[in-house]
Formats: C-alpha cells, sequence, structure tokens
C-alpha cells in the first residue's frame, strides 16, 4: 500500500512539473493560430449600421418604403456576379464525381474508398479524387456510357454529357426549425409532459444527462438535398416570347467568349448548392494541411447586400451616390434599359461583362444593373417593421409541395432588362426560388470571423507557405 502511494505522488509531482498551467487560468495552451484570410476576388465590408430602404425615389404605384436603422456585422463579398467560368468549375467538379461514382459502382478500382482506416465500411463510399480519370480507355467510355445523352438525342451525333445526370448532393442543419419550439423535447404522439417522463426514465441510473431525442433529436434537423447544378440555358429563350435569342441559349454558358459574364439561369436552390459546394471545397484543403477551417460561404441576406450595395454612402438611390444615372459627361454608370426598348444606349443590349463599369466605394462592381442578385432572404411586405434591427434576416424553408407564394425569395440590384427604379439600392422585388431567368444572378458572401479586420491578411493560396 506504501508503494502504491508513493508512485501515486510521483505521478502527481511529476505532471505538476510538466504542466505549463501552475493552478492559473490559462485557457487551453497549443491551439492552432488563426490567421485571416484574404480571398480573391472578395472585398471586406466592416460592419456597420445604415438607414435600411432609404432613398430619393419611390415608383409611382410601388408600396412605400419604410426606412429603419439596422446593423450588420462584417463579412467579405465577391466584387462581381459569379461568372460563367466560376460557375463551371462547379459543374465541372460535379461532372468528375458523378463519374467516379458512376466508375466505382461499376467495380473499377481506384475511384472510391469503401473502407475506413480501422477497415469498417463506409456507406455510402467516399470518393476518391486522386486517380486521374481515363476518359479515352475503352473500359471507361463503356461504364460512363449512361453519363452521357443517348445518341438518338445528340446533335449532330457529338457525344454530349446529360446535364440531367449533373446533380449534387449535400447535407444542411436546420438550425431555425429547432429552436420553434425552444428545443424542447417532443416524441412522436406524446404530450410535453409525458416527452419529460420518458427521457428522465431513459436516462435514470446512467451517468448521461437527458438529451433531446425524438423529434429533436439532432438527426432529425440535417437535412439532404439533391440539386442537379446545370444552369437552364434554355431561359433566354422562354424568358422571351417572338424574340430572337438562340444564340445565346446556345452559346452563353459554353463558349469561352462569354467566360467573364455573369452566370445566369441559375435558380436560388442552385445559387444555394453552390455556397456549400464552395465552402467544402476550401474547407477540405484547409484542412488537408492542418488550417484552421473558414466561415462558410452563402448567400448575402437582404440588409447585407443593401449595405454593401450602398458603398457607406448614406441615404442615397445609387452605389455611386446622387441621384442620377449619367455621369457628368453624360455616359451612364450601370447596364440596364435607360429608354424603352433603347437597351444599347449604356453600352450593352443583355449582359456586361463583369466589372465593366466603375466600382462603389467598397469596391463592388455592378451593384445596380447587369444582372439582379439572389438574397438568402424569403420576400416578405413586412420584412423592415418584423425583422430584428440586429442582422436582419428572414427566411422559410420552402419544400418542392409548398405553394408558390411560399417560395418568394428576394432579389436585388435590377438587371439589363429593367428600367432605373429597379437599379435602385433600396427597391425590393422577388422571385420564386426554383425558377432561373435570364436576368438574374448571384455573388457569394463570407461572414468574418473576427471583430475588425485584420493588417496581416494570408491570400488562400499562401496559407500553406
Amino acid at each position: 500500500m506504501k508503494k502504491f502511494f508513493f508512485l501515486l505522488a510521483t505521478v502527481v509531482l511529476l505532471w505538476s512539473c510538466g504542466s505549463s498551467e501552475k493552478g492559473e487560468l490559462v485557457g487551453v495552451q497549443n491551439r492552432p493560430v488563426f490567421e485571416d484570410i484574404d480571398l480573391k476576388g472578395m472585398v471586406f465590408i466592416n460592419q456597420g449600421n445604415f438607414s435600411m430602404g432609404a432613398g430619393t425615389q419611390n415608383a409611382t404605384y410601388g408600396t412605400p418604403s419604410q426606412p429603419r436603422t439596422m446593423q450588420v456585422g462584417s463579412y467579405f463579398m465577391d466584387e462581381t456576379e459569379i461568372t460563367n467560368n466560376e460557375y463551371r468549375q462547379f459543374v465541372n467538379w460535379v461532372i468528375d464525381s458523378v463519374a467516379r461514382r458512376m466508375l466505382g459502382e461499376a467495380g473499377i478500382d481506384g475511384y472510391l474508398i469503401e473502407e475506413d482506416e480501422y477497415g469498417e465500411p463506409l456507406e455510402p463510399a467516399i470518393l476518391d479524387k486522386k486517380q486521374k480519370i481515363r476518359w479515352d480507355e475503352q473500359e471507361t467510355r463503356e461504364a460512363l456510357e449512361d453519363l452521357y445523352l443517348p445518341e438518338k438525342d445528340r446533335f449532330y451525333r457529338r457525344r454530349t454529357i446529360d446535364p440531367a445526370k449533373l446533380n449534387y448532393e449535400y447535407y444542411w442543419i436546420d438550425y431555425g426549425a429547432y429552436t420553434k419550439d425552444g428545443g424542447k423535447v417532443v416524441y412522436q404522439g406524446a404530450s410535453q409532459k409525458e416527452s419529460s417522463t420518458a427521457v428522465k426514465d431513459e436516462y435514470k441510473g446512467t451517468m448521461f444527462a437527458p438529451r433531446p431525442k425524438g423529434l429533436n433529436n439532432r438527426s432529425s434537423f440535417i437535412k439532404r438535398e439533391v440539386v442537379n447544378v446545370y444552369p437552364d440555358t434554355l431561359c433566354w429563350v422562354h424568358d422571351y416570347t417572338y424574340s430572337m435569342n438562340e444564340d445565346f441559349t446556345r452559346q452563353y454558358f459554353t463558349s469561352p467568349a462569354y467566360d467573364n459574364y455573369p452566370v445566369v439561369g441559375i435558380s436560388w436552390v442552385q445559387a444555394k448548392a453552390f455556397c456549400i459546394w464552395r465552402s467544402n471545397f476550401l474547407n477540405r484543403y484547409l484542412e488537408s494541411i492542418d488550417y484552421t477551417q473558414m466561415n462558410d460561404f452563402r448567400l448575402p441576406t437582404e440588409a447585407e447586400w443593401e449595405y454593401a450595395a450602398r458603398g457607406g454612402i448614406a441615404g442615397e438611390s445609387y452605389p455611386w451616390g446622387g441621384p442620377y444615372v449619367r455621369n457628368p459627361n453624360g455616359c451612364f454608370l450601370a447596364n440596364y434599359e435607360p429608354l424603352k426598348g433603347a437597351y444599347d444606349d449604356d453600352g450593352g443590349v443583355k449582359t456586361l461583362m463583369v466589372g465593366h463599369y466603375a466600382p462603389n466605394d467598397f469596391g463592388l462592381y455592378d451593384m445596380s444593373g447587369n444582372v439582379s442578385e439572389w438574397c438568402l432572404d424569403a420576400y416578405d411586405k413586412s420584412t423592415y417593421v418584423m425583422a430584428n434591427a440586429l442582422s436582419p434576416f428572414y427566411n422559410y424553408n420552402a419544400k418542392d409541395d409548398d405553394s408558390p407564394a411560399m417560395k418568394q425569395k428576394v432579389i436585388r440590384g435590377g438587371s439589363w432588362k429593367d428600367q432605373k427604379y429597379f437599379i435602385q439600392v433600396q427597391t425590393r422585388s422577388y422571385e420564386y426560388q426554383d425558377t432561373a431567368k435570364s436576368y438574374i444572378g448571384f455573388r457569394c458572401v463570407q461572414p468574418y470571423l473576427g471583430r475588425v479586420k485584420g493588417d496581416n491578411l494570408k491570400s488562400a493560396s499562401n496559407v500553406a507557405k
């Protein structure tokens, strides 16, 4: 017994000598060092408050705006709308992933990881991105035949990938649904009192405290989404009857000539999926080099969009300030429809290359005109009244079988086909989340992890150096 106490005392003494805490509250040591990353093509927007909805003009018969002071935090925002070429990177990633899944399921080795490091089976298997796909090999061509359009549907017998097969699967947590009932535990078909008793009985005599079960188990709020990612290239035709737009249908997304033009034909659902993919794409890379993960990308809230569009200029209707849409030399300052039918008076008939006009004072391009932009919020006429003044946001996660009125999402900024009222920064409009238009695009934001922007931002391409 004496020997045991001697050994115990020795261990305690050695532990005390080796500990750097020395009985002080010093927090957890040796945590990863966090440094801000300056993401390519994004602009830092510092926190601030502004009068949301303020402006000098309203439509003659429009709903009067109700300006209200709102507060937003700091965030990064894409300096331009997402371009065709940037969105094509997402599409190509999905093509690669679908192909690897098909090759693995066809029994070809090297494309799926089916066991974890302990030899346990993975369901479903994880894609292995290390091996290059040998597209020209006969075995690969045969295994991927279903990825292409049937021969009868091919144009001039070209072997073309079937856009309907390009589906992106992802998961997300619906935090809003969890907090609706205050996180209370509710079992299927049971009252609140019965549910509480059931939880206590389940954990009676154990060392574990009760945690949410049943309908409120964490897994109940993990949502699975499968989204087809290919743009609706037919939007140019079905948006306008008796109008020649077939050339844009064939070439706008596919031709290198339009690489730096804003992507269109993207629904709100597809834009959300792009943000999820972009987040995972960055964070998996950062994880591979043992770097701290960043906040997720997402669509801007309506308040974040308007705050950014104003560029720090209070009370004006346009990103450049002032009530006019021309500069002192008479040149138009945005791509819109200056006069009824005179689309080219501002220099562009339809969309223009992003960054064609000067940026606002935050360094953001095309916040007015070119294409309207999806926001994260659901549309409601009363948003300014009911929203919280701190980071205002209102959303409803509409399901496929919900009524169209419940699928309305905010769009902002106006587009190449709109008149000047719609390109004002305070003007609100909406479109349905599952529709795609030739005049709606989007850009992403990434919430800033700190309170005030540091001076030592590192480029995302140099974080490993």
